[in-house]
């Protein structure tokens, strides 16, 4: 983690105040992190990255997909799954999943809720749904065309859905 910043990385407690949290776990492809970087800099929603990560926070690729707003951000990086949903026991967390039955547009989002996404190659571990099933979302496709939407552009797609529910805080 050398190459990010110290001041970007920071504890949860730090971020409370964010609109959104955008909480990825395992992430595996760093373009698709920078890219997720990026709409976390345009929105002022927190960045949450639970490890293991599939690179190390200052991989080129994942610099150039963030362009330069990673000093933009504050990263809030969780040694673990178990860590990441201790430390967020208190907040309201959405789990985006293919496998989900409801769609995202029918949550009742709230300012400081967390948008939980999963790796890029298996997505979030069963049991994590399996726990909380009335908190799993989907993004509605059609099922004859592709397994699941790319890390970055679902992320997008319910990060700025759940901000139109709250009236976009502090977006021009």
């Amino acid at each position: 983690m050398s190459a990010q910043p110290r001041e970007r990385i920071v504890r949860l407690d730090d971020v409370r105040e964010a609109p959104l949290h955008v909480v990825l776990v395992e992430p595996q492809i760093p373009p698709n992190t920078g890219n997720v970087a990026r709409l976390c800099a345009a929105t002022g929603c927190a960045l949450h990255l639970v490890e293991p990560l599939g690179f190390r926070i200052g991989d080129r690729e994942l610099k150039r997909a963030g362009l330069d707003y990673w000093n933009r951000i504050r990263v809030v990086v969780h040694p673990s799954l178990d860590a990441f949903t201790g430390a967020a026991a208190g907040m309201t967390r959405w789990y985006l999943s293919a496998h989900a039955l409801r769609p995202y547009a029918d949550a009742p989002f709230a300012r400081g809720d967390m948008l939980v996404f999963g790796k890029e190659t298996r997505g979030l571990p069963p049991e994590l749904l399996a726990r909380e099933p009335e908190r799993a979302l989907r993004i509605p496709m059609r099922s004859d065309s592709v397994r699941s939407l790319n890390l970055s552009t679902a992320a997008g797609i319910v990060c700025y859905a759940a901000l139109a529910r709250l009236g976009f805080p502090g977006l021009c």
